[in-house]
């Protein structure tokens, strides 16, 4: 199965494309979508779905996973940046690719096994998990690739949940756990 990540950005745009075959994985290819600041928000939003959709015509992922924004302090950087993450969205939903989002924290817990885990924690992972000679750059590059690792972790817990696990029991739980 092959999976895309996406760490979005309006100025670098991270994408990481891994195949996962049950427990091995490959990396197909990871990069990032740059756009010049001299070009106008369109211009520069144009470029990403371009060059999303280039991606997703090379590599026909099954899935793409994608980060969610992080809260950040100034309103008009977040608001570009959720921008590039909607065209994002856009090039997979246009070509009926189903959609993850993950936060960063789930991102953190699902490669390095911490959210709070720091960086230079989870590129290493990176590079260990996917057995790469050093760590991927440019660091929005790495981040796509933990985004893309982190679906696959997502898929294998849903999958061993529904093979191992008695779903009336699991369905008890939550009914427990909603009453009080």
């Amino acid at each position: 199965m092959v999976i895309m990540g996406i760490d979005p950005g309006i100025a670098i745009s991270g994408y990481g494309v891994v195949c996962c075959n049950g427990m091995e994985f490959e990396v197909l290819d990871f990069g990032v979508l740059k756009t010049e600041s001299r070009l106008s928000t369109p211009e520069r939003l144009k470029v990403i779905y371009e060059g999303y959709l280039n991606l997703i015509e090379k590599y026909e992922p099954a899935a793409i996973a994608v980060e969610e924004l992080f809260f950040n302090k100034n309103a008009k950087t977040a608001i570009v940046v959720g921008q590039a993450r909607g065209v994002a969205l856009l090039a997979a939903a246009s070509r009926n690719i189903k959609i993850y989002e993950y936060t960063p924290l789930e991102v953190k817990q699902a490669v390095v096994g911490y959210g709070r885990a720091e960086k230079m924690q989870v590129q290493e992972m990176i590079r260990v998990l996917l057995n790469l000679k050093t760590i991927p750059k440019p660091d929005d590059a790495a981040d796509a690739l933990a985004v893309a690792l982190c679906h696959v972790n997502s898929l294998k817990l849903k999958r061993y949940i529904t093979q191992n696990t008695d779903l009336k029991e699991v369905e008890k739980c939550w009914t427990t756990s909603k009453e009080g």
